[in-house]
Formats: structure tokens, C-alpha cells, sequence
């Protein structure tokens, strides 16, 4: 759907549909480029990349996860998070072992550097919270309303 045809329903269209500036897509893709670029900027202290920030927020809220509940909980398939575990783990954060139960599960599992860090990513929520220039109450309701979004996208496929 596409911002055109909202208007629509409201007025007669007096825009073409596939003007750029009217995709919703391209919106949300132009705040993620904006936003990947504050990320990155408060991420190079850590020396993570977003997605490694990502595993390791996943982690620090519960540690001992296998590479398939920290996929479910990202989005994202093993073949895309393997490669980045590997990295995390050549880092020194995390270890990866075969599960005892099942030896076709990895388990991950934060080392004492990996633990550490996370008081050292306390300042990351916050220097986002201050670039985005919103109240919390605006970032709520924007956060909530992309997960609606999300859960809608996912249900349409």
C-alpha cells in the first residue's frame, strides 16, 4: 500500500502512485539508513557492528540460547547469524558448544568480556533516544505502531 492511495480514500488522487516520495517503503528504509548511521557511530566505541549489538542485547537478557531461539527472537535464519556468532566468538563476547541434550544444537553463551560489555552498551539506548529528538512518549507509540506494522507485514505473506 502505498501513501497515494490513502490519500485516496479520503480525496481524489491527484498524485501518480509510484512517486518515490509517496512508498511507504521508502520511508521506512530512509529512517533505517538514518538510524543504521547512529548506530554505527555509538557502536564503533564497542567495536560491534548492529547486528552484533543485537545478539549480544538478545544474550544479556538471557544468556545459554541456541543459535535457533536467538534466530527466532531476530528474525533471522542460522545461515545469516551463524556467520556472525562465528565472528562474535572470534572476538572474545560469546562461545559456541554443541549442546549436551541435542548435539545438532549450538548453544551460545556470553564469556566474562562478552558480560562486561553490556555496562559499557548502557549509553547506546541513550544516544539514540537523543538523536531521534522525540519525547518517550512519541518513541513508545512509534516503536509500538512498527511492531503492529511488522506483525501485519508478516501475517500478509
Amino acid at each position: 500500500m502505498y501513501i497515494a492511495r490513502m490519500n485516496a480514500r479520503r480525496a481524489p488522487a491527484a498524485t501518480p502512485p509510484l512517486l518515490l516520495d509517496q512508498q511507504l517503503c521508502f520511508a521506512l528504509y530512509a529512517a533505517n539508513l538514518a538510524m543504521g548511521k547512529v548506530y554505527r557511530k555509538l557502536l564503533a566505541e564497542l567495536d560491534l557492528t548492529y547486528p552484533q549489538y543485537l545478539v549480544m542485547l538478545v544474550l544479556w537478557e538471557r544468556d545459554g540460547l541456541s543459535v535457533s531461539e536467538i534466530g527466532a527472537r531476530l528474525y533471522l535464519d542460522s545461515a545469516t547469524l551463524t556467520p556472525l556468532l562465528k565472528r562474535l566468538a572470534a572476538s572474545g563476547l560469546l562461545l559456541r558448544e554443541r549442546s549436551a541434550e541435542d548435539e545438532r544444537q549450538v548453544v551460545i553463551s556470553l564469556t566474562a568480556k562478552g558480560q562486561s560489555l553490556k555496562k559499557h552498551a548502557g549509553a547506546v539506548p541513550e544516544g539514540v533516544f537523543c538523536a531521534a529528538g522525540c519525547t518517550p512518549g512519541e518513541l513508545r507509540a512509534l516503536k509500538r505502531d512498527l511492531e503492529r506494522l511488522r506483525e501485519r507485514l508478516a501475517g500478509a505473506v
